[in-house]
């Protein structure tokens, strides 16, 4: 089935932490025909997602702003294993399933991402607490963590 979607339709998702997302093709909106996971998000000045991993790679795109990816290789607690790198408008990242990342806008301006998820169901694991949510549901904040 062929998904069409217009932006100025897409009802908003307050993540917290003033993030806001615009899913674009998720279960909901393919109608359950989807074998991937994509939307924007957009981060605030100072605003950024709390260290996560995912049970799926994801790949993010810079669309506009600037900020950091920081990726844990071994692990959320191993800090000799920590990799950062500033990104900037069309710099992109994948993350493998499993890995502790954090993405945070370092700019003056807002950080737009565009995420991608090579699969239709997708959680989050929240470093700071080990608890894991389905991706874009209530318990999946941004802000307040």
């Amino acid at each position: 089935m062929t998904t069409i979607i217009t932006f100025a339709d897409i009802e908003v998702l307050d993540r917290g932490g003033a993030v806001r997302t615009w899913p674009l093709i998720t279960s909901e909106t393919s109608r359950g025909e989807n074998e991937l996971a994509t939307g924007i998000s957009i981060y605030p000045v100072g605003a950024g997602a709390p260290l996560h991993s995912h049970n799926c790679d994801e790949q993010v795109l810079i669309l506009e702003g600037e900020g950091f990816v920081e990726v844990h290789e071994g692990g959320k607690d191993v800090a000799s294993g920590v990799l950062r790198k500033d990104l900037v408008k069309d710099d992109t990242a994948y993350v493998k399933a499993g890995t502790f990342h954090r993405y945070q806008n370092t700019g003056e301006t807002p950080m737009r991402i565009l995420w991608i998820y090579p699969q239709a169901y997708v959680t989050r694991t929240f470093g700071d607490t080990g608890v894991t949510v389905e991706h874009l549901t209530a318990e999946d904040a941004m802000g307040g963590r």
